[in-house]
């Protein structure tokens, strides 16, 4: 596979699994526990991704923008 459709793939993931949590995140107090947790859980599985695809730093930024991406869509819901 190319590195532009794994990116691709790998920033959709990370937009999907942050939806549930930007919803979750948007019911609770600002700066809670609750709040603090529902942003960074899904961390680890979006490394995890990045590490088993092989992809180095310099695309820690686009995950990042997905990331937010989903969490700012999902506390729309």
């Amino acid at each position: 596979m190319t590195t532009v459709v794994l990116v691709a793939g790998i920033a959709l993931m990370t937009v999907l699994v942050n939806l549930p949590f930007g919803h979750l995140r948007k019911k609770t107090r600002k700066f809670s526990f609750k709040w603090f947790l529902y942003i960074h859980l899904p961390i680890p599985l979006i490394f995890l991704a990045r590490i088993s695809a092989h992809l180095d730093f310099r695309y820690v930024p686009v995950f990042v923008l997905a990331a937010v991406a989903g969490q700012v869509l999902g506390a729309r819901i």
